[in-house]
């Protein structure tokens, strides 16, 4: 199904050319001036100078073209040259009734469907999510959401961090404090134990109490080493524990991100492509890429056209050690093997992003991925607090994402209490739903290469640009729908026969527009800002109109139509941004 705005182009294109003059200059946008006119076309301006004409001149002559048009009700030529449209509302209640009986309201899906793999979360195992985690769950959650609606094969990886020093480090802390078990006896044949021998508490209280010895106690430092190097080669005792490791944290990692309505198709990590790294380094030497450079292997990724500094991307350093960019140009080989994507979009913070051009030209200059294969780091900004800094627990410490989620669903529960909003019985499910819209709303609705500063009193307020305002808009429309004494299935649209009404029908005319532009520059911030305009038209129109005391049957079956229709895209944008709405609030 066409664009509203495209085929308005169209025809004002042919008026153009009817009138003498080149098509491409009848291109038509949605009006700036929405007092005047719903849209403009500015092309006699730009014909002027190669007809010779006045734009007044070339104007008038096209609104003359367009003047038996039914689709439109006015069309105006205005001084010096623009063209101000103003459409019919029986034009417009036809491509709003096709649009509403139209799959996914008329967006086409992507004429060539992609392989796209999304790399968002990155947390490292044994430990816990924290505030610094929340910005790539909700932002990748979200464009995995906006590809798959164009009908793309999209793959999130979650991408762990789970080997290297830190697998050590609780390997040796956990045989200092349970030298007795039988991971770390030399002479132990048969089966390990089924259940692990930690929590998941006790295993995040681990990493930390290891890491901080290794500071200080060298003798320690190196049995972490020693226990990295023979996890690495295989030890069977440290694999079985490293395994064992990797339950306990995967099992919570799923609970929290399942909480945040966050869902991962791979939990892959950077042990998955550990077995690539060896042949990967061997063939970047003898394409003669990878060098020795004080006694650490690098490649040069510097180019003629940088315009600053671009170091050499560091593969591995002197001591033997492989580096993050080693791993994550083995994770493409082991990605390029098994996906074949067309497409990996990194969901990762700004500041990586050097890191990241680095690893990308190494891939591009050794072919590890395919010439077309799109590689694209999409660099967030960071969550701050009202004192505009990163935003901390109030004694100053990282607040862990658990604790952030129920902080907030706390906040909006006492709200919904204290306003008897729903019942007793409903308070927690309805809290947990709101506390999602007010975050990851809050979140999106910045772009997101930006720094934001999150309000917990603005989030979750009902009023303003906020995810608790759109859901409310929602409820309120379902409200209304559950008072109609027709079948909402039934009812159809007719032409508006008030501004507020076709105000909302021309909002909503515009979906495919917002959500294709999400779709082209991975925006979820676009969705966020039609929907605000779209609730807020939804509001006006309810405010307006006598919808359910409506006397004529026909009007009334309208507006339940409009509003109905509003409800399901709003339903869907709120799905795409990854919240939900509840049925009372």
């Amino acid at each position: 199904m066409e664009k509203l705005v495209d085929l308005i182009s169209t025809q004002v294109a042919q008026a153009f050319a009817q009138a003498g003059f080149d098509a491409n200059y009848g291109r038509v946008t949605v009006s700036n001036r929405p007092d005047l006119c719903e849209y403009q076309c500015n092309g006699a301006l730009a014909a002027a100078k190669q007809y010779k004409k006045a734009p007044m001149e070339i104007a008038e002559v096209v609104a003359t073209q367009l003047a038996e048009s039914q689709n439109f009700s006015r069309v105006e030529a205005i001084r010096p040259g623009f063209l101000n449209l103003t459409l019919s509302p029986l034009f417009l209640q036809s491509y709003l009734q096709q649009m509403a009986q139209s799959a996914h309201f008329g967006v086409p899906a992507d004429t060539q469907p992609k392989t796209i793999i999304i790399d968002y979360g990155g947390p490292n195992v044994a430990k816990p999510l924290h505030i610094g985690h929340l910005r790539s769950a909700i932002i990748g959650e979200s464009i995995k959401r906006i590809y798959r609606y164009f009908g793309n094969t999209v793959i999130g990886d979650i991408h762990m961090g789970d080997w290297g020093l830190q697998m050590g480090l609780i390997i040796a802390e956990v045989q200092e404090r349970m030298p007795d078990l039988p991971y770390f006896a030399d002479t132990h044949t048969g089966a390990y134990p089924d259940a692990a021998p930690f929590t998941i508490s006790q295993l995040e209280e681990i990493y930390p109490t290891a890491s901080a010895k290794a500071k200080v106690d060298e003798t320690f430092a190196q049995k972490a080493h020693n226990a990295t190097y023979q996890l690495q080669n295989g030890h069977p005792g440290y694999t079985a524990l490293w395994k064992q490791i990797m339950n306990v944290s995967v099992a919570d990692l799923k609970k929290n991100y399942a909480n945040l309505d966050v869902e991962f198709d791979a939990w892959l990590g950077e042990s998955d492509a550990q077995p690539y790294i060896a042949s990967m380094l061997q063939m970047l030497q003898e394409k003669g890429l990878a060098k020795q450079s004080e006694g650490a292997l690098v490649v040069d990724v510097s180019e003629p056209s940088d315009t600053k500094e671009v170091p050499p991307c560091i593969l591995v350093k002197s001591v033997g050690a492989a580096l993050y960019a080693t791993t994550d140009l083995a994770t493409l080989v082991q990605r390029e093997k098994d996906f074949h994507p067309d497409k990996i979009l990194y969901v990762v913070d700004k500041r990586k992003s050097l890191h990241f051009e680095q690893v990308f030209r190494v891939a591009r200059k050794s072919g590890i991925i395919r010439p077309e294969t799109r590689l694209q780091f999409l660099g967030f900004g960071t969550m701050n607090g009202k004192d505009g800094k990163p935003f901390k627990t109030r004694e100053g410490g990282v607040m862990r994402l658990e604790a952030l989620t129920k902080e907030i669903t706390e906040f909006v529960a006492k709200k919904i209490a204290e306003n008897q909003i729903v019942s007793q019985d409903c308070i927690d499910d309805t809290a947990r739903l709101i506390a999602m819209a007010a975050l990851k709303y809050g979140d999106l609705s910045n772009q997101a290469t930006k720094d934001y500063i999150f309000d917990l009193d603005r989030f979750s307020a009902f009023e303003g640009n906020t995810g608790p305002y759109i859901l409310y808009t929602i409820v309120r429309i379902k409200s209304i729908l559950s008072k109609y004494d027709g079948d909402v299935s039934a009812a159809r649209l007719v032409p508006a026969s008030s501004q507020y009404e076709k105000d909302l029908m021309l909002i909503l005319s515009r979906f495919s527009d917002f959500v294709q532009l999400a779709y082209r520059d991975s925006a979820p911030n676009v969705l966020c800002s039609y929907i605000y305009e779209l609730a807020g038209a939804a509001n006006k129109f309810y405010h307006e109109t006598k919808i359910l005391s409506e006397p004529d049957p026909e009007k009334k079956s309208g507006y339940i139509a409009l509003i109905h229709l509003a409800k399901l895209v709003l339903e869907t944008c709120i799905q795409l941004l990854g919240f939900s709405a509840p049925e009372k609030m």
